[in-house]
C-alpha cells in the first residue's frame, strides 16, 4: 500500500507540470524502455486524490506524531486540567514538533527521491523505494527488536538477516507498538510528580479533618505553580525531541 501511495505522489507531482504544457491527454498506458508503465495524467490525478485520503493514517503510523501526542494527553491529565490546552493546541504542537522532528528525514526524501524524479533521473518506482530508506531508518532506529520479532512470528517470518530484510507490513505495527510503549513510558515519569503533590494534599485534608473538600481543587493551583517554575512545556517538548535516536 505505502508503494502504491508514493508512486501515485510522485507520478501526480511530474504529471501536473507537463500538463500545463501539453494539456490534459486522454487515457493512455505508456510503457518505458526499461519496462516500467506510466499512466496518463487524467487516471494519476484520480488515483493521487484517492491516495490523500491515506495521508493522516501515513502521519500516525510513520512519525513520531503518536509518541508526542500521548504524552501530552497524559501530561494534561495529570496537571488535572480537562480542557485545556484544549485538543486542538495540544494537536497543533504535536504537528509542528513532529515537523521539527521528521525534517532531517524528509530533508533526505527530497535530495535523494523527490528531486532525481522531479529532474527524470528516476521513474515512479525507483523514487519510491529511495524514499522508503530514510524511512525505515527512522522507524528502525525507534523499534524494539523484540516486537519486530513478536510480529515476524505472528506473521510466520523466520529471523531476519539484517535489518534491511525486514517487511513493511512487519516493520509498521512494531513501531506502532514501540511508540505506544516509550510513550507510556515517559507519561509515567511526567505523572509521577504532581501524583506526589495530589497524595501530600490529599494526606494534608485529612488531617485537618477536611475530608469533604476535593484534594484536586487545592493541588491544582501548586501542580500549575510546580509546572511553571520548572519551565515545563519546554522540559516536556526538549525530552520528545530529543528521545528521537534518528530525529
Amino acid at each position: 500500500m505505502l508503494r502504491f501511495i508514493g508512486i501515485l505522489f510522485f507520478a501526480v507531482l511530474f504529471s501536473s507540470a507537463a500538463s500545463a504544457e501539453t494539456g490534459i491527454p486522454a487515457v493512455t498506458l505508456i510503457t518505458g524502455e526499461d519496462g516500467s508503465q506510466n499512466y496518463s495524467v487524467t487516471i494519476q490525478i484520480l488515483a493521487i486524490m484517492t491516495a490523500l485520503t491515506f495521508i493522516p493514517a501515513a502521519l500516525i503510523m510513520l512519525t513520531s506524531f503518536t509518541r508526542i501526542i500521548i504524552v501530552f494527553a497524559i501530561l494534561r491529565q495529570a496537571l488535572g486540567l480537562q480542557r485545556s490546552p484544549s485538543n486542538q493546541i495540544m494537536i497543533g504542537l504535536a504537528l509542528f514538533l513532529t515537523f521539527f522532528i521528521m525534517t532531517p528525514v524528509w530533508d533526505q526524501i527530497n535530495v535523494s527521491a523527490l528531486q532525481p524524479y522531479l529532474n527524470e533521473t528516476v521513474n515512479a518506482a525507483d523514487a519510491v523505494e529511495l524514499a522508503k530508506k530514510p524511512i525505515t531508518e527512522f522507524m528502525l532506529a525507534q523499534t524494539r527488536e523484540d516486537h519486530v520479532d513478536l510480529f515476524a512470528r505472528i506473521a510466520g517470518y523466520e529471523q531476519f538477516a539484517s535489518a534491511a530484510d525486514i517487511p513493511f507490513s512487519i516493520l509498521v505495527p512494531a513501531f506502532m507498538t514501540s511508540e505506544l510503549k516509550t510513550a507510556f513510558q515517559i507519561g509515567f515519569i511526567v505523572f509521577i510528580p504532581f501524583l506526589v503533590i495530589d497524595l501530600v494534599i490529599a494526606s494534608i485534608l485529612m488531617a485537618m479533618g477536611m475530608m469533604m473538600l476535593s484534594p484536586i481543587i487545592i493541588s491544582l493551583p501548586f501542580k500549575i505553580m510546580l509546572f511553571i517554575l520548572i519551565d515545563g512545556w519546554a522540559l516536556v517538548m526538549g525530552t520528545l525531541a530529543s528521545s528521537f535516536g534518528a530525529g
